[in-house]
């Protein structure tokens, strides 16, 4: 009996024992949690950054039409002019003589109309009773017509001295702002010289010429031919950075491409016109224009914090299947929208992107996947810029 008793204890104590050890075992793992982006077709507005130069709309070099000495200068360095407003004056004393040597001339001019006429009516009187020679009377009508035609090439004589008078006052052939001067008070000046006295350029508005690859400009074509980009209304619009990084608060429009290539560098120009009444840009400031090429309706878009590389630096991406395994894709991208790639490879619409916690997930693995929620931002068309 206490023999019994004594093995009752033990034997509790050994069943006590089993229970804890299967107590005491590790239960499986959870499966991690990740936050997936499903992806889907959308459409994105295909943009090229392309540096480029400013250039005056109109700029005109002011030169003289006659010689002479400057007397005068008659703006500031650096304003605003007006087309037709006086900028230098020329001496006018030697055109003030010659335009009174040509009234002149043309006052005898018409005096000897007066003379050949009269002679040519006494001798048709003549003629007719046979007094004087038919000759007589044929030069005489010779030498009235002769002092009309004297009379004609005197009027254009002072027409152009007074023409050349005029010309001593230096005019602004067009709007705009000058530049400094080139000559001071006293200099010489002649119709034939090279060198300009100034420059005027018109600011307002102010040309942006931009070279694109001409490849890059054939395969935009072909892609527009082929229907994979559509040209909307805003395919003409274009956009400026200056140099500080800042962006220009005018919108320009696209004007014209150049009909030929460059050979020596294989880029054709593109030239857009941009607003600009503060005179912010200047001519030959760098710049760099955001051209639209056009609207891709089917753009698969994928975040660029969800792209990876691997160690051959193609870009990848962990997705999870309809089984919640993940799996590792190399793609294709062709450009930035934004703050994503886009992708032309690699991708189906309705794959699930891990955007979160897939940090040490291996493929093959078998996660739980929830929708990922992005940080509120204001809705936008997607834009896809190509910097060159």
């Amino acid at each position: 009996m206490n023999r019994t008793h004594r093995a009752l204890p033990l034997a509790l104590l050994l069943l006590a024992a089993c229970g804890a050890k299967k107590d005491d075992q590790p239960a499986a793992p959870p499966q991690p949690e990740v936050a997936v982006l499903e992806v889907k077709p959308q459409a994105a507005t295909l943009t090229t950054v392309l540096p480029g130069r400013t250039a005056a709309f109109e700029t005109s070099d002011v030169r003289p039409q006659v010689n002479g000495l400057i007397t005068a200068r008659l703006f500031q360095e650096g304003e605003t002019v007006r087309a037709g407003q006086p900028l230098y004056r020329i001496d006018p004393q030697p055109y003030i003589q010659q335009v009174a040597s040509a009234r002149a001339a043309l006052a005898r001019a018409r005096a000897s109309i007066a003379s050949s006429a009269a002679l040519r009516r006494r001798y048709g009187e003549l003629v007719r009773i046979n007094a004087i020679a038919k000759q007589d009377y044929d030069n005489a009508i010779t030498s009235a017509q002769q002092a009309q035609a004297d009379v004609s090439a005197q009027q254009a004589a002072l027409r152009t001295a007074e023409i050349d008078l005029a010309r001593t006052t230096i005019k602004a052939p067009i709007s705009g702002r000058i530049g400094r001067s080139l000559v001071t008070t006293g200099s010489l000046a002649t119709a034939a010289q090279t060198s300009p006295l100034a420059t005027i350029q018109r600011l307002d508005p102010m040309y942006v010429d931009v070279p694109q690859s001409s490849a890059d400009l054939l395969k935009l074509r072909q892609q527009l031919l082929a229907g994979s980009l559509a040209r909307g209304g805003n395919a003409a619009r274009v956009q400026l950075r200056l140099e500080d990084g800042s962006i220009y608060p005018q919108e320009g429009r696209l004007q014209f491409a150049d009909v030929s290539v460059d050979p020596a560098t294989g880029t054709q120009t593109i030239r857009a016109v941009f607003p600009n009444p503060r005179a912010l840009l200047l001519p030959g400031m760098y710049v760099r224009a955001e051209l639209i090429e056009g609207v891709q309706g089917n753009a698969m878009l994928v975040p660029q914090r969800a792209v990876t590389r691997n160690e051959r630096g193609e870009p990848i991406v962990m997705v999870v299947g309809r089984d919640n395994k993940v799996a590792q894709r190399v793609l294709t991208t062709d450009r930035t929208v934004g703050d994503a790639w886009l992708v032309t490879k690699g991708l189906n619409a309705g794959d699930r992107v891990i955007m979160e916690g897939g940090q040490g997930i291996q493929p093959g693995a078998t996660v739980k996947a929830v929708p990922w929620k992005a940080a509120p931002a204001r809705p936008s068309t997607p834009t896809a810029a190509k910097a060159q």
